[in-house]
């Protein structure tokens, strides 16, 4: 999976998952541009880690719901790294909050519709008029976009979902400048979004639910990152990838 010289803006890629996907992309060669919100500590710590080990980045804060903060974002990755970029992960998105039908508002269900959907959408905009020929862009869905998410996550699951199809639409639109998009669906990943959002019980039923018997980690879902990436994957694109140990299948 060699992806040396190649420039890629990973959105959300300070911590979890998108911290491990800054890494595994750096460690393979390429130039990342490191999207955070609000932890600069946390920025800078994955930021220290990638440079310790060979790799070259670089930090960008913003809102990636805000148009402004996601046009910074492409112009840092333009004047530090040049005039292409090559990839585009879109991590950034969460659960925010469990709320069921009866106590969800609409600015609470438009807020969490517009940090996994829009994020993907303005961000994707932003890049495409940068993106050569072979590039890649990557979107981060969910297995509750497929099953619905668990009790309280209809608006998150909601998002994921909508990401799916956007992501099936941009195939077809960018296909023609040979310009690929698929999305990534993982299930129970180690990450703090579970140990914020599922309790320790529903973990572990998960767990041994699924047939490989475990949690995945962030490392394995970034290794896969890397590949759909890469050119090794150059005739990948459309698809909505299921990455959870089997415990649903496509």
């Amino acid at each position: 999976m060699d992806l040396t010289n190649k420039v890629a803006i990973v959105t959300g890629g300070a911590r979890d998952i998108g911290k491990a996907v800054s890494k595994k992309l750096a460690a393979e060669g390429a130039k990342v541009v490191i999207n955070y919100f609000d932890n600069e500590e946390q920025a800078t710590q994955t930021l220290i880690e990638i440079k310790g080990a060979g790799g070259e980045a670089t930090l960008c804060q913003g809102d990636m719901t805000n148009p402004v903060d996601v046009q910074k974002v492409v112009k840092h990755s333009l004047d530090v790294y040049g005039d292409h970029i090559h990839i585009l992960v879109n991590v950034a998105g969460g659960l925010v909050a469990r709320k069921k039908i009866d106590e969800m508002d609409l600015n609470f269900f438009n807020f969490v519709i517009q940090l996994n959907l829009n994020s993907v959408y303005l961000m994707t905009q932003a890049v495409v008029p940068h993106m050569p020929a072979g590039g890649s862009i990557l979107n981060f869905a969910s297995q509750a976009g497929k099953d619905g998410g668990g009790p309280g996550a209809s608006a998150y699951a909601t998002a994921k979902g909508a990401v799916m199809t956007f992501t099936r639409s941009m195939a077809k639109e960018l296909g023609p400048k040979n310009i690929r998009v698929n999305s990534l669906c993982p299930g129970m990943i180690a990450t703090t979004f579970h140990d914020t959002f599922t309790n320790t019980a529903v973990r572990e039923k998960v767990a041994v639910s699924t047939p490989l018997g475990r949690e995945g980690r962030a490392d394995e879902v970034a290794n896969f990152v890397a590949c759909i990436s890469s050119s090794e994957s150059s005739f990948v694109t459309g698809t909505n990838i299921d990455i959870n140990g089997g415990l649903m299948f496509s």
